[in-house]
């Protein structure tokens, strides 16, 4: 008996050893996820400028991306112009319908998308789509039912289940609409209510590049890393990749694939990072999370001191993320302090994910301005060199900035305590916002 009791006490022992180890071991690894510091980034070397097929070249060879050319690029700003353009582009597709998407949740303009997919799976088109499983948690699996009893395919991207705890804070964050290999839509709206018809808000201010030409083989391929890695498939199907002549007078550009690396790197980061470095003009920033790591934040306030006018605009009280509003504008004061303007739009949440760079680079896509789309997220960005495309963006730009109110040094400083306490919280959970 005594030795049973003596050999319950050390299994007992045991057990409370292994439950602290464990304790401690699952503590390490939460302070790691949060507090590892990011890759410190940096450009030595002299860049080509931005507006130089040269930068384009360089951007590419640094990314692994292609430079093609677009046969035609245009801007749709606002959801009644982009979705009214996708969903015209998926009723003409006669091969393919390709869909990645961050957001897609149950809403009158869902169930038009998903009405337009189902009659085009109907009629023999190969209807593809990826939704990823945490941006639309509230999308019940049945809500593809008619979908995929017309012959359409859904795939959940990382679902929650025990296998995927490891990759849990990876996300395909990607917005993209590939139709025939030869229409693509990317930028950073998803399909919900938000952009077009919300209940207590007005609809969020967006934007959405439709490209067509040899371009959009790069958001095939963005398309292709995350249908594998939702279905095991790997997408070899001709029809998907179509051989196009190269336009006279087509847009050059390159489609950068934003997957992290396991050691920290990302080619959405290297892009900007790069695109900051080289401007010697201007710098025209949308990010409706806007938290620069330090190694941005060296880039930025370098490029002011070298004359170049930068101007951020993120969103104002509406931003739907208020703790992270707050966790920015922590970093607002050594940039103002540099000469860079800060502006916060102010009629309502906007969501827009674009940069201009001297008046023609211009990086449109996924891609936020903080550490979760540059280390955790899978993102994509198309960069294009093209005035024309620079200055109607410019426009939409100047519009907004006529909605926007400036922050001051000043008034940063005078800001008040309770949003500066609440900063600092939000500084605990930066890398992951």
């Amino acid at each position: 008996m005594l030795v049973l009791r003596g050999g319950l006490v050390w299994l007992s022992m045991a057990l409370e050893l292994a439950l602290i180890i464990a304790a401690v071991v699952s503590c390490a690894l939460l302070l790691l996820v949060l507090f590892e510091p990011g890759l410190s980034y940096r450009v030595d070397a002299p860049v080509p400028p931005p507006d130089s097929r040269d930068f384009l070249r360089l951007v590419g060879s640094i990314t692994d991306s292609d430079v093609r050319d677009a046969s035609s690029v245009d801007v749709l700003t606002n959801g009644t112009a982009f979705y009214d353009a996708e969903l015209d582009a998926i009723r003409t597709a006669r091969k393919t319908v390709h869909i990645v998407a961050f957001i897609l949740h149950p809403s009158a303009i869902g169930n038009r998308f998903l009405a337009a997919l189902t009659e085009r799976a109907r009629a023999g088109v190969r209807v593809r789509v990826i939704v990823d499983a945490i941006g639309s948690f509230p999308t019940p699996d049945r809500y593809f039912a008619d979908l995929r009893a017309a012959g359409g395919e859904v795939a959940w991207y990382q679902p929650i289940r025990w296998y995927t705890l490891k990759r849990f804070n990876n996300r395909t964050h990607r917005e993209i609409i590939v139709i025939d290999g030869d229409i693509g839509f990317v930028g950073g709206a998803g399909i919900s209510s938000h952009w077009l018809d919300p209940a207590k808000e007005r609809p969020w201010r967006d934007s959405m590049l439709r490209v067509t030409g040899n371009l959009v083989c790069g958001l095939q391929t963005a398309f292709a890393e995350n249908w594998l890695e939702a279905t095991s498939e790997i997408l070899a199907d001709d029809s998907a990749f179509p051989l196009m002549p190269t336009p006279p007078g087509g847009s050059p550009g390159i489609v950068v694939i934003g997957t992290p690396s396991p050691a920290r790197s990302s080619p959405a980061r290297v892009l900007f990072q790069v695109v900051l470095a080289a401007a010697r003009v201007s710098v025209d920033i949308n990010s409706p999370y806007f938290l620069p790591d330090a190694s941005a934040r060296r880039e930025l306030i370098a490029a002011a001191r070298r004359g170049v006018r930068i101007r951020i605009m993120t969103p104002g009280d509406a931003n739907n993320h208020p703790l992270a509003r707050r966790a920015s504008r922590r970093r607002y004061g050594e940039l103002l302090a540099a000469g860079i303007e800060m502006l916060e739009y102010q009629p309502g949440m906007i969501h827009a994910k674009i940069l201009v760079a001297d008046g023609a680079c211009c990086i449109m896509g996924s891609t936020n301005f903080d550490s979760r789309s540059f280390d955790l997220n899978d993102e994509v960005n198309i960069v294009l060199v093209d005035p024309k495309l620079a200055q109607r963006l410019k426009e939409d730009y100047e519009r907004d900035v006529a909605a926007s109110r400036p922050v001051t040094l000043d008034e940063w400083r005078n800001r008040p305590i309770v949003e500066k306490t609440l900063a600092l919280l939000g500084f605990f959970l930066e890398r992951q916002e």
